[in-house]
């Protein structure tokens, strides 16, 4: 019987044998990069289509597959919430798995890419299985696997000291926070069933059981930390733009775009469907969280100028945007507000889709800047626009939707985030009233600053004239990746456009988690309008402001273009000064300098300008040399200190190695009088 289930599950198995024949095609390079990533594609079509049918459907299914530990089997279950997840992984995975066929060709000729292969699909499998996962053990086993695999994809390039830093702070904070999940599942498995046997480590157990408030605050908080530190939540955000950066773009497109959601899949899950009772205070912590990684996400991003750097620091950003959904949903579902509930908890898991689509858009075109240049530094780019017309077109489109600007998908659902500020009633905490009409002016503050960072990368990479001192042979990238970013970018356009019809679809995760549907009021005045509450309150029509953005354009197109002399070129203005060069102009640096002049407290700066003086005379410098580095203060603030400490206490236990053999039975026999002390 053909169910979404098996269908899934078929696709786990495909990604498998892809992974497997890498192996079988190692010595055919470029037949094993086509079949494989095929492959890919086709698994990750499927486990779309299955989630798409779960979610339409509102159906649960589940399996029990017995290749476990004795007594502990495996137990598989496909709902709506992991139905919705399992649908944004799989659409992203296709998209990437289609683009990677050109960008992995790449390093033909320079390294084999079997071990790329190899991972690439155990990750995307490793994140199918972790949403599919209706016990601890199989949820950590397929933890842990999603996360070995990325680190060796993160260290794929491993000649690179950068890249063997950056997988080993990856895999620490990982392993930090996969043990805080497994507590947490401790303490609930617990209360499930006790510890006299292995019943309670099953989510079912788990969501029958009614947790005391202590342990129950225990779970939420210990949970809550181990998928914040994958997540990328602020201050356990300092791996991200350390591994997104060095990854291969197509790996870090994944990452940010869907690995981290699957972080965000297990907040919801743990909240909402485990403990499914909690008090108005956890709400209001995870809303503080998502403020300060969405403000903090976003001045960090501004101050990059590696342009994959600033885009996983705006992963940052996004995923406190999502949590201020979910940490309002808790809120008002805390005061018995349904609806409101509804509201918040749509706004952020729209935002969840939203942001994988938009920021795998980027990554990709990032990932094709730097196929056709081999360069991250945007200080050393600028004029891509003429050679890679389509990747800046493309490119253009991710940064208006994580911009939140209108028809694209990214203001659907900031919109909503903002109407569930604006329109919530008057709670009766004071702790509360001071956090809503803050929270959204905070938001809208993380809006400007995107959209600022947003005409910086664009501007600085693709317009104006090249900055670089060695310009490279620059070419538009081929058919798969320029395929894959248009096809990202026409999600990114229809979910900006038809937000009715996707709410309805995914309207019924908000009827079994908080208890309530938004669509019925969504659509109280057709598909072409959202009205969140009542059309009194508020609507938008994305299909109408698209339509009328088109027809300006169109118009504006036509006024310039039928008469050829409405359109005068000449020499740019250069302020009476004749001798502009290429390095004069705007730069990453000179760009962001206000914001971090306003916001430099919150970084550790260091700005020194040095003179090379001529041998002829000292009064005319030769030339000047201008130094700028922006750090996280959460580095000297809390890494640094427990790195110390951590050395410290290494070099310590190191002076018990002594290299005498006497020392060592002195040892051995102090551990044998200490053992027959405490049996007696």
């Amino acid at each position: 019987m053909i169910t979404a289930l098996n269908i899934t599950a078929v696709s786990i198995v495909l990604l498998f044998i892809a992974g497997l024949s890498a192996q079988v095609l190692r010595q055919n390079q470029r037949l094993l990069i086509n079949v494989s990533f095929s492959l890919s594609a086709l698994a990750s079509l499927m486990a779309l289509f299955g989630g798409i049918w779960t979610v339409g459907s509102g159906v649960t299914e589940r399996i029990v597959l017995m290749i476990g530990l004795p007594d502990l089997p495996f137990h598989l279950r496909l709902d709506p919430l992991s139905g919705y997840f399992l649908s944004i992984i799989g659409l992203l995975s296709f998209f990437v798995s289609i683009y990677s066929t050109g960008y992995v060709k790449g390093f033909l000729g320079r390294r084999s890419v079997t071990r790329l292969v190899i991972f690439y699909c155990l990750f995307i499998a490793g994140m199918f299985m972790v949403v599919l996962a209706d016990d601890a053990l199989f949820f950590l086993i397929s933890w842990e696997a999603m996360a070995a695999a990325s680190y060796f994809l993160v260290l794929y390039e491993d000649e690179k000291s950068e890249n063997r830093k950056s997988a080993f702070l990856y895999m620490v904070v990982a392993h930090i926070g996969a043990v805080a999940i497994l507590l947490s599942f401790g303490v609930m498995a617990g209360f499930a069933a006790g510890f006299e046997n292995f019943n309670g480590f099953t989510f079912d157990a788990m969501r029958q059981t009614r947790f005391p408030g202590q342990w129950a605050t225990a779970a939420f908080l210990l949970a809550f930390f181990g998928f914040a530190a994958k997540a990328g939540v602020v201050p356990l955000h300092v791996w991200l733009p350390e591994a997104h950066p060095v990854a291969p773009s197509n790996v870090s497109a994944l990452m940010s775009g869907v690995m981290l959601k699957t972080a965000i899949y297990g907040i919801v899950r743990v909240t909402f469907d485990l403990l499914n009772v909690f008090p108005w205070w956890w709400g209001a912590f995870v809303l503080i969280v998502g403020i300060i990684s969405a403000v903090m996400g976003v001045l960090y991003a501004l101050m990059q100028h590696d342009l994959k750097r600033l885009l996983a620091y705006h992963s940052v950003e996004n995923i406190g945007i999502i949590l201020i959904g979910i940490g309002l949903a808790m809120i008002f579902k805390s005061f018995n507000l349904p609806m409101m509930a509804a509201l918040a908890l749509i706004a952020g898991l729209y935002h969840t889709m939203n942001h994988a689509m938009f920021k795998g858009l980027l990554f990709m075109g990032a990932g094709a800047v730097l196929h056709a240049t081999h360069e991250r530094n945007m200080e050393e780019m600028g004029g891509l626009i003429h050679h890679m017309p389509w990747t800046a077109a493309l490119f253009l489109v991710g940064c208006i939707s994580i911009s939140a600007l209108p028809p694209f998908n990214g203001f659907v659902s900031e919109w909503l985030t903002f109407q569930a500020f604006l329109l919530s009633p008057s709670l009766p905490i004071p702790m509360i009233k001071l956090l809503m009409p803050m929270g959204a002016a905070l938001l809208a503050l993380t809006g400007a600053l995107a959209a600022t960072c947003f005409v910086k990368a664009f501007g600085v990479t693709f317009l104006g004239h090249w900055r670089g001192h060695h310009k490279p042979h620059i070419h538009e990238v081929d058919w798969s990746m320029r395929s894959a970013m248009f096809m990202t970018a026409l999600v990114c356009l229809l979910l900006g456009i038809l937000p009715t019809l996707y709410i309805e679809w995914m309207d019924i995760l908000s009827e079994q988690l908080v208890g309530a549907k938004l669509s019925a009021s969504a659509t109280l005045s057709g598909w072409m309008w959202l009205t969140p509450v009542s059309p009194e309150r508020a609507s938008y029509s994305g299909i109408v402001v698209f339509t009328g953005i088109l027809a300006i354009y169109v118009i504006v197109y036509l006024i310039l273009h039928v008469n050829p002399g409405k359109i005068h070129r000449g020499p740019i203005w250069d302020c009476g000064f004749e001798k502009l060069t290429n390095r004069m102009q705007y730069n990453a640096t000179s760009f962001s300098m206000p914001i971090r002049r306003i916001f430099g407290f919150l970084f550790k700066i260091k700005e020194e300008v040095s003179l090379v003086p001529q041998s002829a005379h000292p009064a005319f410098p030769k030339k000047l040399h201008y130094e700028l580095k922006v750090r996280d203060r959460f580095w000297n603030w809390i890494y640094k200190p427990i790195a110390d400490v951590s050395f410290w206490c290494s070099r310590k236990v190191g002076m018990l190695q002594q290299g005498r053999i006497q020392a060592y039975l002195i040892y051995s026999f102090v551990t044998i009088i200490l053992l027959l002390f405490f049996t007696r």
